[in-house]
């Protein structure tokens, strides 16, 4: 038995899945326009996580030309059935409603490879897959009502799956429309079977602070369901944005080795004020059952900082929860790009990469030169230690990244006359501000270490002298400028390296010689 802290997956992993096969859980979580994409991690007592790979991991399986931040994938829905995986989700592009839609994965070992998507022709989010006792398969998920009621009223549709074609096939049916009246996007739906009994578990009010988690149950796959009349069964919104922990909703139920209930969900932890930079994590409470329905966090009815797991020995936190510290080289499984994969933007060289600068900027929706990390701890630095032989305009360096229209940036940038500045630069809602800049001596292509140091809301960014002698802050940026509740979205943020020609054509090769990923505390 152990206590197991939470967030269980620190920094941006919204969305979780779990499913458990034999004694291993495996989960999965969203990652918007972010490659790779869905990764997959791995566990046997719900304490330690080991990323093991990604769903969206090679060239030609989705597209995400064009797609604008916090679109691409969302709420992903993981299931084991016959020795095969199957995952469930949705592309989006908020731009082009046309385009994307829900499809279906699979694969023999989750850590991949997966299938290509199998499109199943249906609109809407949160598609979830459920296999009942007798064989037959279900595909469900969320839409707007077609008239509704109240704004933003959705409902939850049932149909069946033909497991040899992957087709949705005979009749669909309404589940539900949420358990409040008025209350928008009942969303993340999953069923279970229960001693016989079906039960509809999604959240509602909108993944922010009034997110919550509600049940219902039938006596059919098909329904009619009841919900619960305790509904929410668990919510941090009467609680108010002064709360450790908002946003508490979108849960997946799981079962342990020794017969116990679990849900993972997503919740935000708000800190210098009501801004969770960190975006929606994924969470851990234990679940028990009475009068044949789901209680969430027994005897607590709230998201505890710590959990007890009877079946866990000693947790041992891996690198995708945070627990290491240090260079994090490029066959690190936490390496992402924007709309494209890490080996399409840059080469690994050493511990670091060769970094092609391309005329994208990461206010454009295109793919940008940036390889990024989640940024997963409050107070931590991250340094990029860069080098390149700029032309006049080409800045490399690194990057704070919320969206296109909202970044902070430290980079190195040549004068006409081949003079060196790192300039820092802040852009809020598509306008850009410089916040700073320092002449730099030395080799037009010496190597420059560049950090960000994130302590609470304070994002001071500042060039380290050679041989780290001396350190020389240039900027502060404000964080409470840069997560979703000042931004919209929802995502939170990446730090990592970053290169442009600034909309030229160049033949510019930049050195990242190193990333570091340094927590406080």
């Amino acid at each position: 038995m152990s206590l197991v802290a939470n967030p269980v997956l620190p920094g941006c992993y919204p969305d979780p899945t779990v499913c458990r096969v034999g004694d291993t859980f495996y989960l999965v979580t969203s990652t918007f326009e972010y490659l790779p994409g869905l990764p997959v991690f791995r566990s046997t007592d719900l304490a330690s996580w080991e990323q093991v790979g990604h769903v969206v991991d090679r060239p030609g399986q989705l597209d995400y030309s064009g797609i604008a931040s916090s679109g691409g994938l969302y709420a992903p829905t993981l299931r084991h059935h016959d020795g095969v995986f199957y995952l469930v989700c949705t592309l989006v592009d908020q731009r082009d409603d046309s385009r994307g839609g829900n499809f279906l994965m699979t694969a023999t070992d989750p850590a991949g490879p997966w299938s290509d998507p199998h499109w199943l022709g249906v609109s809407g989010i949160d598609p979830s897959i459920f296999f009942d006792d007798d064989g037959r398969a279900w595909v469900h998920g969320t839409r707007l009502v077609a008239e509704p009621e109240w704004y933003h009223q959705t409902e939850v549709w049932l149909r069946e799956l033909d497991l040899a074609t992957l087709e949705l096939v005979g009749p669909e049916h309404v589940l539900w429309t949420g358990a409040v009246r008025g209350a928008v996007w009942a969303e993340g739906p999953h069923l279970y079977k229960v001693d016989g009994t079906y039960y509809l578990l999604a959240a509602e009010g909108g993944t922010e602070i009034h997110h919550a988690i509600s049940v219902a149950r039938a006596e059919t796959v098909t329904g009619p369901y009841v919900g619960n009349k305790g509904n929410p069964v668990l919510t941090h919104r009467h609680l108010g944005r002064g709360v450790d922990v908002v946003g508490v909703g979108h849960a997946d139920l799981t079962q342990g080795p020794d017969g116990s209930w679990w849900a993972v969900l997503l919740a935000m932890r708000p800190y210098g004020g009501y801004h969770y930079n960190l975006g929606r994590e994924t969470f851990l409470v234990p679940v028990t059952w009475e009068d044949g329905w789901p209680v969430f966090a027994p005897g607590v009815g709230r998201v505890p900082a710590e959990v007890e797991v009877p079946f866990a020995p000693a947790p041992v936190p891996g690198a995708a929860q945070g627990a290491t510290s240090g260079v994090v080289e490029p066959g690190d499984l936490r390496w992402t790009a924007v709309r494209a994969l890490p080996s399409a933007v840059a080469t690994p060289c050493g511990e670091g990469w060769e970094l092609p600068l391309r005329p994208t900027t990461l206010a454009d929706v295109d793919v940008p030169s940036f390889l990024g990390l989640r940024q997963q701890h409050r107070d931590v630095d991250v340094r990029v230690v860069v080098a390149a032989d700029l032309a006049p305009g080409e800045e490399v360096g690194l990057a704070v990244r919320q969206s296109e229209r909202d970044h902070v940036l430290l980079v190195v940038t040549a004068d006409e006359g081949g003079a060196r500045r790192v300039v820092a630069t802040h852009v809020h809602g598509g306008v850009a501000t410089q916040l700073g800049e320092l002449r730099l001596d030395g080799a037009a292509d010496g190597a420059v270490t560049l950090v960000v140091q994130a302590r609470d809301q304070d994002y001071r960014l500042v060039v380290v002298g050679t041989g780290g002698s001396s350190a020389t802050t240039v900027a502060v940026a404000d964080g409470r400028t840069l997560d979703t509740v000042a931004t919209g979205g929802f995502l939170g943020l990446w730090m990592g390296a970053y290169a442009s020609s600034g909309g030229r054509p160049t033949s510019t090769v930049a050195r990242v010689e190193r990333v570091e990923y340094v927590p406080l505390g």
